[in-house]
């Protein structure tokens, strides 16, 4: 099999990673380079092509999505709770000083 046939992906498989370059390409990313990343993503969450038999198929990760687009490491939960407390006071202060303006 030459490299790049995907002919050993499940239409699962290749519907997920048209869906993860779209998204790519509608950040402006570039063609080539968004279903470079799709399928790169596809293989790291499913180890690969699955249509290799019955029962042959590796289970799914989904190690790349998990984060759904969040920061990696941004502080640590205390750090990040803090921060939104912090946040929380600043809108109810801005809120409080908009109706008595």
């Amino acid at each position: 099999m030459p490299r790049g046939d995907k002919s050993a992906y499940t239409a699962k498989q290749k519907r997920q990673a048209r869906h993860i370059a779209e998204g790519y390409e509608e950040r402006g990313v570039p063609h080539d380079e968004a279903e470079a990343r799709g399928w790169a993503t596809v293989n790291k969450e499913t180890g690969g092509g699955n249509l290799s038999g019955s029962g042959r198929g590796k289970p799914d990760t989904h190690v790349s999505s998990s984060r759904g687009g969040r920061a990696h490491k941004s502080g640590s939960p205390e750090q990040r709770s803090a921060a939104a407390r912090k946040g929380w006071d600043t809108r109810r202060a801005r809120e409080r000083a908009a109706r008595h303006a």
